[in-house]
C-alpha cells in the first residue's frame, strides 16, 4: 500500500485537500478506538451479536449516561450499528466497517517496517 506525503506549504489548507480519503477514513476509525471501553464494547458485540445498550452497561464499570456517549462515537464512526426497538436500542456490529478497518490496517502497519536494521535510540 502507498501513502502519498503532501508537501506543506504557507497557506493553511482543509484537512481534505491535505490526506487522501483512505487515511481520513482510517484517522476516524482509529480515533473511535482510542478508549478501553470502546474495545470492550466492541469484543462484547462479537461475541454476542447483537445486544441492548442497557446490556453494555452492565459489563462496563462506568455510568449508563458514560457508555452511551461510548456507544454514540461507535455509532458515528461506523464500526457498530443501532436500531430503536420501541424504547431501547439494539447495538451490533458493521462488519463491513470493521472489514474496512482491517484492510486498512495490516497492510499499513506492515509497511511500518524498519529501512534497515539500525534501531532509533
Amino acid at each position: 500500500m502507498t501513502y502519498i506525503y503532501v508537501k506543506f506549504s504557507k497557506m493553511v489548507k482543509a484537512k481534505k485537500e491535505l490526506f487522501n480519503n483512505d487515511l481520513q477514513e482510517a484517522a476516524k476509525l482509529f480515533k473511535s478506538l482510542g478508549h478501553p471501553a470502546r474495545l470492550v464494547i466492541l469484543d462484547y458485540l462479537s461475541k454476542c451479536n447483537s445486544c441492548i445498550s442497557g446490556d453494555i452497561s452492565e459489563l462496563l464499570p462506568l455510568s449508563r449516561t458514560t457508555v452511551n456517549q461510548h456507544l454514540k462515537e461507535l455509532k458515528k464512526s461506523g464500526l457498530i450499528l443501532g436500531e430503536v426497538e420501541g424504547t431501547k436500542v439494539n447495538y451490533c456490529l458493521n462488519y463491513e466497517s470493521i472489514e474496512h478497518l482491517r484492510g486498512f490496517a495490516f497492510p499499513y502497519f506492515d509497511s511500518l517496517k524498519p529501512v534497515d536494521s539500525k534501531k532509533c535510540k
